[in-house]
């Protein structure tokens, strides 16, 4: 057992690229000390101090945006270990293509691993059994996140890398796994991811010093007044945006669902 520890490689340097879930959303710390999340949740499992963490990712990120802005922080960076959580806010806009989504995560993949980083990228949970929708629009993004799932699936079969899967991982529909506003996790759901990459991370031959907890602590759990605060300041705002942008593609898909009905 010994010999079999010792061969395990020590990461030093971990980097978390992407959108508001790889900024920790979901997760708060007390007195408005911003957010946590899955990263910090990694980074502490994998033994990395502060000095060896980077988080440069944000929301509202896309595939692109990990590509261009957050992709040359990284490589400065040198990381072991590079978690990518990004490529739902593409499923939500009018310009998506599933290829371009795959040729920007082919160029991330390929410059990290170049640099001799264990790239995990994650594919995604169908978000509609979470976020309540009308059937349509349920349908409608249900089928582009199989699109980007698909685009993901090819990129991490050409460049032979480990892929969280979170539609498997398991606990992921459990409401208590999400926070308020059913988009980004909560801690609970934060520390699941975290264990979901450490685990490949453990498989990839890297040393886990220690495994992440399932049970909360050092978070804050929102109040009902919290709650209502989010949905009016920016829940309901974000779904506006995004709706407008989105409806256009869940139109086609009603009309191709009743189309079919009447052939």
């Amino acid at each position: 057992m010994p010999a079999a520890v010792a061969e395990l490689r020590r990461a030093v340097r971990l980097v978390v690229l992407g959108d508001s879930t790889a900024v920790g959303l979901g997760d708060p710390l007390p007195r408005r000390g911003g957010w946590r999340g899955v990263g910090p949740f990694v980074a502490d499992a994998l033994g990395v101090g502060d000095d060896g963490y980077l988080n440069p990712s944000f929301a509202g990120a896309r595939m692109r945006c990990v590509r261009t802005e957050q992709l040359p922080r990284a490589l400065a960076h040198r990381p072991d270990v590079a978690l990518l959580v990004v490529g739902m806010n593409d499923t939500l806009r009018p310009d998506f293509d599933a290829d371009r989504v795959a040729a920007d995560l082919t160029e991330v993949v390929r410059a990290l691993a170049a640099a001799g980083t264990t790239v995990l990228p994650v594919r995604f949970h169908d978000h509609s059994k979470v976020f309540r929708l009308p059937p349509a629009l349920k349908r409608a993004l249900s089928a582009r996140v199989a699109e980007l799932n698909g685009a993901i699936d090819r990129v991490v079969e050409t460049e032979d890398i480990a892929c969280l899967d979170l539609d498997a991982l398991p606990g992921a529909y459990d409401l208590t796994a999400w926070s308020v506003d059913r988009l980004h996790p909560s801690e609970l759901g934060h520390r699941m991811l975290a264990l979901g990459f450490t685990s490949l991370l453990t498989e990839a031959g890297f040393a886990v010093p220690r495994p992440v907890s399932l049970t909360c602590s050092g978070g804050v759990e929102p109040s009902a007044a919290g709650h209502l605060g989010w949905l009016v300041a920016k829940g309901v705002p974000w779904l506006w945006r995004r709706g407008r942008e989105f409806l256009p593609y869940a139109a086609v898909i009603m009309w191709r669902s009743f189309r079919g009905r009447g052939d």
